[in-house]
């Protein structure tokens, strides 16, 4: 596994920062029966699915709980991660699978300033 912190950049392409992304997945019991009986590493293959669309494998780990495991990648775009999401979430191999993008500490301070300007009234407020 790579060591990079999620939502930091690590990679740039042409000069920017290549947004980051978390993937939550969950394997249906049949997959994850072929699994068992065929144990397999699959970060090659996801790894492989990223560079397709010009990012790159950052991590991938197992984990139990509500989610068989956890992905961060870096990718070129959000069209870009949204296809490997359909293309991945289509083959029913997986029960959840769940893409997030990740604000690097640069967008996360341009957001806050960002929203201290939006002026918004929540339901129920006069």
């Amino acid at each position: 596994m790579l060591a990079a912190s999620p939502g930091i950049n690590s990679s740039a392409k042409g000069g920017t920062a290549m947004p980051s992304y978390l993937i939550q997945f969950s394997y249906a019991p049949e997959t994850l029966e072929s699994l068992v009986k065929h144990p397999a590493e699959r970060g090659t293959v996801v790894n492989k699915l990223v560079q397709q669309i010009g990012g790159k494998l950052v991590g991938y780990w197992l984990s139990f709980g509500e989610y068989d495991g956890v992905i961060i990648v870096e990718g070129s775009d959000n069209v870009g991660a949204a296809a490997c999401s359909m293309r991945v979430a289509s083959t029913g191999a997986f029960k959840a699978f769940k893409t997030t993008p990740l604000l690097n500490p640069d967008e996360a301070l341009a957001a806050m300033k960002k929203a201290d300007g939006l002026k918004y009234k929540p339901p129920g407020k006069k």
